[in-house]
């Protein structure tokens, strides 16, 4: 099953990969850490040493218009942060 949604690709996110050999990724919120792990492994053919999770509540937005107020709520989502091997690298830009 497809637990990745999509690869992270942010000015922070690239920063901690040229530091820290991180890597990204918005995942779904019933994942758990080994599931991603295989996933990314068997995705990217890579090593993972480990992987972190984060869940992000949504939050409440209004803006004004010319319509008067507009209210929303943003999605929840969750985030893992993998951690790989020492000299392997994930190159996102591949199937541009």
């Amino acid at each position: 099953m497809a637990y990745i949604i999509k690869p992270l690709v942010t000015e922070k996110m690239t920063g901690i990969t040229e530091k820290l050999n991180q890597f990204g990724f918005i995942v779904r919120p019933e994942a758990n850490k080994l599931q991603i792990k295989a996933e990314v492994e068997a995705l990217y053919n890579v090593n993972v040493v480990s992987v972190n999770t984060m869940r992000y509540a949504g939050k409440n937005k209004s803006r004004y218009t010319k319509a008067g107020l507009l209210k929303g709520r943003t999605n929840a989502y969750k985030k893992a942060i993998v951690t790989l091997k020492e000299g392997e690298t994930i190159d996102f830009y591949s199937n541009i």
